[in-house]
């Protein structure tokens, strides 16, 4: 069941566009990781989905449902980056406040468990006012909570916190989906994107320029591959001709005692090498393989980008 379905959606502010012509689908139960730097306009689609700005082309559903809709928001949670509280009210009378405004007022049984799941029990009467960032970004999330939502907006939930709370939190996102909760989140922590997310979109001026899962993100961006093979001594009689047929397979082939590293350009490549090993009688020991990490995807897609435009 798809929980976010958007055509060709746009918005411009006067002659600018910032989001240029969206095509996007997010199936129900997915972590899914929305990349791009400040100015992307990652924000800006946000804002459309969850109904505080509206779009200049284009449509949008959620749960199957045309927007803006009042009773698809009532589904879904928003924790902003910009998150700033009253800070006259305690994190107990800003819950229930907030889950008052939408409908579905919380108790405080209720208010101290959502205070509990996001790490802030011992905090429940003390003054927003006397946060700090840390706990206003757990505050932020028990804020998209605790209304039971369906679909949860996270807007760069562990940027500027600790450690420690940065575990925390991953920790929650993961216990929120396993309760069937769909996540959005965006973040510029991109290993925390990849440790988290089923699927990932990177998005470049306004539009989405590559949108995959991370092994077919990789798959797509690598062009080579490099494989480090432990094994046993290779006999003297086969050596040669190992060595003529690994270097019509793959590129820099180095062989070092027991240890060989070689360039490959498909997966297929790494089983034909180790059958050529045992095809020797040579034991393998151990096979490594080198892929790109999201940093090293996203940076490419970054700087082809800004080659593309100057050329």
């Amino acid at each position: 069941m798809s929980v976010i379905n958007t055509k060709q959606l746009y918005k411009k502010y006067g002659s600018v566009p910032v989001v240029k012509g969206i095509d996007l689908t997010v199936e129900k139960g997915e972590i899914f990781g929305f990349l791009g730097r400040n100015g992307a306009g990652k924000s800006t689609f946000i804002n459309i989905l969850t109904g505080i700005i509206h779009p200049s082309a284009g449509s949008f559903s959620l749960f199957g449902v045309s927007g803006p809709n009042d009773k698809a928001k009532t589904r879904i949670g928003v924790m902003p980056d910009y998150t700033s509280f009253d800070g006259s009210m305690t994190a107990m009378g800003y819950l229930r406040f907030l889950s008052e405004l939408s409908g579905n007022k919380a108790s405080k049984e209720k208010c101290l468990a959502v205070l509990k799941k996001v790490g802030l029990e011992g905090e429940a009467n003390k003054k927003t006012g006397k946060f700090s960032f840390g706990m206003k970004k757990k505050l932020g999330i028990a804020q998209a909570i605790i209304h039971e939502p369906e679909l949860i907006f996270l807007d760069e939930p562990t940027s500027g916190i600790d450690a420690e709370s940065v575990i925390h939190i991953h920790q929650l996102i993961r216990e929120l989906n396993r309760e069937g909760k769909t996540i959005f989140m965006t973040s510029h922590n991109l290993d925390e994107v990849e440790k988290l997310c089923t699927r990932i979109a990177i998005m470049k001026d306004g539009q989405i320029v590559k949108i995959g899962s991370m092994d077919e993100l990789r798959s797509y961006y690598q062009s080579t591959i490099i494989v480090k093979i432990k094994h046993g001594k290779i006999p003297s009689s086969e050596l040669n001709q190992l060595k003529q047929w690994l270097l019509k397979t793959g590129q820099g082939l180095e062989m070092k005692q027991q240890h060989m590293i070689i360039s490959v350009d498909q997966e297929k490549k790494i089983a034909d090498i180790i059958r050529a090993f045992n095809q020797c009688k040579v034991d393998i020991y151990r096979v490594e393989v080198e892929e790109p990490s999201l940093e090293e995807i996203f940076l490419d897609e970054q700087v082809s980008g800004a080659i593309r435009k100057v050329m």
